[in-house]
């Protein structure tokens, strides 16, 4: 009996802090990246700039996270991801994951390290946990994965899987999210839906990042599959943008400024759901769950809720298998998703 291939899957994920004594150093290494702040001939400047913006937003990020736990979940979210994706896979092959996180433990480097010391793999599977594709995640963690690893050992394939953000297995995941969160309202037909994703800077989407117009095909699609799968699907949608850092521009409308705006037209009740998010962290748990919720008391919306994350739903784990299968090319329909449904969406986007 033929032994059974084995594939190595590193999922990459930014990272948070995991006490509130690492607040500091995880904001500095999120502001040392330079697809997160680009300088360009201003680089040797990156260090000073990095300390003092981390020193000086690392006290009132820390109370933040100290009202959520004291620590990101991000860490244990991704390792149950990890854990029930290698069990989906177990059929298939001898499936060796790890998981990369880009500012905080494990770090990129101790993933690279583990991988190795795995022993010989037939492929490997670069698995970025960001939806939508981004210079600022994907495209970094990409790069520091390159840096840290090299080449792939052993002789085995490397395949990257881009983004999934018209994947329909993870479409139907945050549909069914939403919907469950809207069996909470006695009509949802009447409430504001709010998809709100993580900002990004001008900068980079004046140099071709396609995050945004990735974020919008998202949001059609899941509101396409939405209308036609529950009976009081909102009439209403909205896309904004939250997570700001500094003076420069962002992307628009910001969360805030949405959720003000809607309370002054009298908007009563609204759902706000974390779009470009795979697990809870602190801008779900506090930026939304806390701040925006009372940004939305105080100009009289009446009824608040949030989605949850997809986090290790049984759909979105079908998703990452479904990645996984297509990059090493033991291809398996999506079966989740009726035929015919969500016929514009390619599934994902695999290099």
């Amino acid at each position: 009996m033929a032994a059974k291939k084995r594939v190595g899957i590193v999922l990459f994920q930014l990272g948070g802090p995991d006490s509130l004594e690492a607040v500091e150093p995880f904001l500095l290494n999120l502001f040392l990246d330079p697809d997160i702040i680009p300088l360009g001939p201003l680089g040797i400047l990156r260090r000073p700039i990095a300390k003092l913006i981390s020193s000086r937003r690392s006290i009132p990020v820390a109370g933040k996270y100290a009202e959520i736990g004291r620590r990101s979940p991000i860490r244990l979210l991704t390792e149950r991801q990890r854990v029930r994706l290698v069990a989906a896979l177990s059929p298939y092959f001898d499936a060796v994951a790890v998981t990369a996180m880009r500012y905080w433990h494990p770090k990129s480097a101790e993933a690279a390290d583990t991988l190795r010391k795995a022993g010989p793999l037939d492929d490997i599977v670069l698995l970025p946990l960001y939806p939508h594709f981004s210079f600022a995640t994907t495209l970094s963690s990409l790069k520091e994965w390159r840096r840290v690893y090299g080449p792939p050992d052993g002789g085995g394939k490397e395949h990257t899987v881009g983004q999934f953000y018209d994947h329909p297995l993870y479409i139907q995941a945050v549909a069914q999210r939403i919907g469950s969160v809207l069996r909470q309202f006695p009509n949802s037909s009447r409430i504001h839906l709010v998809f709100s994703a993580h900002g990004l800077p001008m900068s980079l989407v004046e140099k071709g990042d396609p995050y945004p117009q990735q974020i919008e095909t998202t949001v059609r699609l899941v509101c396409e599959l939405g209308v036609r799968q529950f009976a009081e699907w909102p009439r209403t949608h909205l896309l904004c943008y939250q997570s700001r850092v500094g003076p420069a521009k962002w992307l628009q409308p910001p969360l805030t400024g949405t959720i003000e705006r809607l309370g002054h037209e009298g908007v009563k009740e609204m759902l706000v759901v974390p779009i470009s998010f795979v697990t809870e962290h602190i801008e779900t748990l506090h930026e939304i769950n806390i701040e925006a919720r009372a940004e939305a008391k105080n100009v009289g919306i009446e009824t608040f809720r949030m989605m949850p994350a997809v986090g290790d739903s049984p759909l979105f784990i079908a998703a990452l298998k479904d990645l996984v299968l297509r990059a090493v090319a033991m291809e398996e329909a999506p079966a989740a998703v009726p035929a015919g449904q969500l016929a514009s969406s390619s599934g994902a986007s695999i290099g």
